[in-house]
């Protein structure tokens, strides 16, 4: 494909997608500390082998809402998205009750399906490491179950508001008002010294996500379905049957969204059943950190996909190009510096959440998956670009690959590696996940994310933090001393730095921090 002349005017996406970006970053940030926050206050407040139940019950929980959304979550923001840049407002109704209902009878079968399921998950010799425990997590299953059509719906509701391109609704509501209930209720929770409530009250916050998205959702649909349809655009731009073009986009998404989920959350389920729900404490603690460097990924994402979608749908490909490169310098300019520090100070990292949890091979798993995660940020929003492309059957088989990977050295290295086989699986699926797609949209998108930008700001991230960790590493020792050390020299090395590169990475304040106010 070849690329068009750059115009003034994707300066002034780029400008949008920074200010949007910037609200989602401020957000993220808060999400990133409550999730740690969370982690940290079940790990210290349950006990190894209570936590392991917990971190397993809402990892089923997880994984059972990503089924009920049924893709929705890039369907929803691609389709508003191209119809909003093809002017057809009139339509954006349709397009909300074709993919919002069955959101809400699928969310409701998964959970009688949960319900059903949860108690055999005691009776059948799954948790056969650690059988004891197993009615306890049965229990749990059964609770979370009650909120998963809550939590599907206000998932899939905030995905709409993202295809109206304001971020507002997501930020505010996924990454500070829930995690916020979330952690306020877990820690009276644990300080009353109860050992049922936990898993409720953890779930108990997306009913009111929900409802605010609604209210959120309603605001943004009126002001959209006020203003005039403008002209009817050509009928090869917009297919005749809206309902069935929506469910081909995203019927695909469905499956690797699916897949995408279980990415993150089987090795939990698999490591407590083959190792126990205390190994499952341990290897959940020792993987947390990727969760909080993918919430930087998902907040410039956020920002970044209805864009996407709407100068695909209006062919600009210099403007999509210029926007993926940006884009993965900012992933790049946020994430690695984490990757980096964590995986030379692991064992300070694992100590945060108490004792027992810095065992050798803990500390393995998060250099293993550092190394993969530095990968992943550097190919940026592959997936995100080949789905807003049109090439969803791709983006399945990508993924189906990747889960496939990391089930089957999961299933082999489990049993002879502990924790660490569960890390080397999902590490060789990172990669697959990543390295596949970038080939991909390469040949057939010639889209690469390797611009200016990018190449800027890994040499910064290893020159003013990785080579600081390391030296500090090797004269004070890998405790908080060293870390201590490390943070003072990398810390204003790495902001002069980017200050000195602001041009090339676009992190000019103008750009990149806006006007919150005005972030949409």
């Amino acid at each position: 494909m070849a690329l068009t002349r750059a115009t003034p005017e994707h300066g002034a996406v780029l400008g949008g997608t920074a200010r949007s970006g910037a609200l989602n970053l401020v957000a993220a940030g808060f999400s990133g500390t409550a999730g740690l926050a969370v982690t940290m206050l079940v790990a210290r407040g349950l006990g190894h082998t209570q936590a392991g139940v917990f971190f397993a019950a809402t990892s089923a929980f997880l994984l059972a809402q990503m089924i009920a959304k049924l893709g929705t979550d890039t369907g929803l923001v691609y389709w508003l998205a191209r119809l909003r840049a093809l002017r057809r407002f009139d339509l954006l109704h349709r397009c909300l009750r074709s993919m919002l209902l069955p959101v809400l009878v699928a969310s409701v079968v998964m959970a009688g399906l949960l319900m059903l399921a949860a108690p055999r998950l005691a009776t059948t010799g799954w948790f056969g490491a650690d059988a004891a425990h197993a009615p306890q997590f049965a229990r749990q299953l059964r609770l979370l179950a009650l909120f998963l059509p809550l939590a599907a719906l206000s998932d899939a509701l905030l995905s709409a508001t993202r295809g109206y391109r304001t971020m507002r609704p997501t930020a505010l509501t996924e990454k500070v008002l829930r995690p916020s209930l979330q952690l306020a209720g877990l820690l009276v929770v644990l300080l009353a010294g109860s050992l049922t409530a936990d898993v409720a009250t953890w779930a108990a916050p997306y009913a009111v996500s929900m409802l605010v998205a609604a209210w959120f959702l309603s605001t943004v649909d009126r002001r959209a379905r006020s203003r005039p349809s403008g002209e009817q655009v050509a009928d090869h731009r917009l297919p005749a049957n809206l309902t069935r073009a929506v469910w081909q986009f995203t019927a695909p998404r469905a499956l690797s969204s699916i897949a995408q989920v279980g990415l993150q959350r089987l090795d939990v389920l698999l490591v407590a059943a083959m190792l126990g729900f205390r190994a499952a404490a341990v290897y959940t603690v020792a993987t947390r950190f990727i969760v909080v460097g993918q919430l930087a990924n998902q907040a410039i994402g956020a920002a970044v996909q209805p864009r996407l979608a709407e100068l695909l749908a209006r062919g600009d490909t210099a403007a999509v190009h210029s926007l993926y490169q940006t884009s993965t310098g900012w992933v790049v300019a946020l994430t690695w510096p984490l990757y980096l520090l964590v995986a030379v100070f692991a064992p300070t990292y694992l100590r945060a959440f108490g004792a027992g949890y810095r065992q050798g091979s803990a500390a393995l798993v998060v250099a293993l998956l550092c190394a993969a995660m530095l990968v992943a940020a550097a190919c940026g929003m592959v997936d995100m670009v080949l789905t807003m492309g049109g090439r969803t059957t791709w983006n399945l088989a990508n993924v189906a690959l990747a889960f496939g990977v990391n089930l089957a050295v999961d299933l082999v290295a489990i049993p002879r590696l502990g924790i660490l086989g569960a890390a080397l699986g999902w590490a060789l699926a990172l990669l697959a996940k990543n390295l596949v797609p970038l080939g991909q949209i390469s040949a057939a998108l010639r889209l690469h994310p390797f611009g200016p930008g990018t190449i800027r700001a890994a040499l910064l991230a290893a020159g003013c933090v990785g080579v600081p960790a390391i030296a500090a590493r090797l004269l004070f020792g890998a405790g908080p001393a060293g870390l201590g050390a490390a943070l003072a020299v990398a810390v204003p090395a790495y902001a002069a730095g980017c200050l000195a590169c602001r041009h090339q990475l676009r992190l000019s304040p103008t750009a990149l921090l806006g006007r919150l106010s005005r972030a949409h």
